[in-house]
């Protein structure tokens, strides 16, 4: 689909009228257009600003909705908006900036016949691209160039893929397209599907005066890296009580956990263990939503499917985020947005494009995830919605690759003119976007909320503490 005549306005209406929401509350939004952000040559400060401004505005219809009166005015600054799309890149603990989350020898490797990306950032995957590529674990990067150089891509992607690393292949668009994935993946860069039929129901109570739009709604999330982290973030600066459920058996990412836990209470949980099984059961049977970003089909291994968590919740919203969606042969695979954006010729096209001969040039920020991060939040609400308006259960689903093709069917702007766009790289640049809060780890300086809701609070109050600081129960 092409939709490279959309202004903000337009995808913002496509998206809301995907999601089945009622038109006439898309009167309430205000997008302000106060300059041009983010250098590249996809419009990605287009995907930053209409991504954010449905999420708010579905948070604010659902209020309308348990409050019956009409859906206040959301504003929300293209500036502001690009901002936050950069959030775990800006932020500042007791001073200290925080630091990239890749490991040391990942990313972009030349092959004899191209080039691969590599993700190394937790240990496993570190562990099982050596292993393919017969190094020992203490092999430095240099060590990781040589022995790649001698590979095929092609055959270093499907041997990640069989044996638990993280690399695929350079791509372009043409090459890209020629896969089976690339048909496999949606136009539609969200699923919301009714998965039962129950009354119709709102949650516990409603917005208080003044309070915030998804008050007393009850999000248990399983998430690690960015994109689902972002979801769970947003849904918590709208007042949902959001219990994060980290394994105390998996590695953690503490500087992007900092940015991302904000506005979360803490739990962790070994599903493999019977009895915190039950215990995140016991929160799910009486949770609003369960958001989760494994791949498709591995929490069913556990007994944890949609189908055995609607029976034991028949109002449980189950929303999912993958890399690459749920169908196709990649659809079990391991991904991440800097994997996404090189192997779906993203990377070649930006750099084909800006013109100084490289051969992969990566996108201003972690686009695909926050992008995903903000649809699943503003899907999981219009589940919400529809769920209080026509009951039942809902199956929410949001990928990597589904909001790389929406950007993509965006189009990209003419000749250099988008590399001139402005940037934001240090915390000093953006202060008017910052909050400085207390928390366990000192204090902390990161980006607001973007989003303003015309007489409703927006934000964050709980604030980032050490893993399982909290107790698997509901606030009252």
């Amino acid at each position: 689909m092409n939709r490279s005549h959309f202004a903000v306005l337009d995808s913002a209406t496509y998206l809301w009228t995907t999601l089945g929401l009622p038109v006439e509350a898309l009167d309430s939004l205000n997008l302000v257009d106060d300059g041009e952000y983010l250098p590249s040559s996809f419009k990605v400060d287009h995907l930053a600003q209409s991504f954010i401004s449905v999420s708010a505005l579905s948070a604010a219809l659902f209020r309308s909705l348990r409050n019956h009166t009409p859906v206040p005015k959301v504003t929300v600054s293209a500036e502001h908006a690009c901002v936050e799309f950069k959030s775990e890149r800006l932020y500042t603990l007791d001073g200290r900036l925080a630091s990239p989350p890749w490991g040391t020898i990942g990313g972009l490797h030349k092959t004899n016949d191209g080039y691969v990306r590599m993700h190394d950032s937790f240990p496993n995957h570190r562990s099982n691209a050596l292993k393919i590529l017969g190094l020992a674990e203490d092999a430095t990067r240099e060590d990781v160039a040589k022995k790649v150089l001698e590979q095929k891509s092609l055959d270093m992607e499907n041997e990640a893929f069989r044996k638990g690393a993280v690399i695929v292949a350079l791509r372009s668009f043409e090459q890209w397209d020629k896969l089976p994935q690339a048909e496999a993946v949606a136009d539609e860069p969200v699923l919301v599907k009714k998965v039962s039929d129950t009354a119709p129901y709102a949650g516990r109570g409603s917005a208080a005066e003044g309070g915030k739009c998804l008050q007393e709604i009850r999000v248990v999330e399983m998430s690690r890296v960015i994109a689902a982290p972002v979801a769970g973030k947003t849904l918590a600066a709208h007042g949902a009580d959001v219990i994060w459920v980290t394994s105390p058996t998996l590695p953690d990412l503490p500087d992007l956990d900092r940015d991302l836990a904000r506005g979360k209470r803490t739990i962790q949980l070994d599903i493999k263990k019977h009895e915190d099984k039950e215990a995140l059961l016991e929160l799910l049977r009486t949770a609003d939503v369960f958001l989760q970003s494994y791949r498709p089909r591995s929490l069913a291994s556990h007994g944890l499917s949609k189908e055995e968590l609607v029976k034991a919740n028949p109002n449980l919203i189950v929303a999912n985020l993958s890399a690459w969606g749920l169908n196709g042969v990649w659809s079990t695979n391991r991904g991440f947005d800097s994997l996404v954006q090189a192997c779906s010729g993203i990377n070649v096209a930006e750099a084909e494009r800006y013109g100084a001969g490289e051969a992969s040039r990566v996108l201003p920020c972690q686009a695909l995830d926050h992008g995903a991060g903000y649809l699943l939040a503003t899907s999981i609400i219009a589940a919400l919605y529809r769920r209080a308006t026509d009951g039942g259960a809902y199956e929410v689903h949001v990928s990597l690759a589904g909001v790389m093709k929406y950007l993509r069917s965006l189009g990209q702007y003419p000749g250099k003119h988008g590399f001139k766009r402005r940037d934001f790289t240090t915390p000093e640049q953006v202060e008017k976007y910052l909050e400085a809060r207390m928390t366990d780890f000192g204090m902390l300086k990161a980006v607001k909320h973007s989003a303003a809701i015309q007489g409703v609070e927006v934000g964050w109050d709980i604030m980032p503490k050490p893993l399982g600081s909290d107790e698997a129960v509901w606030l009252e």
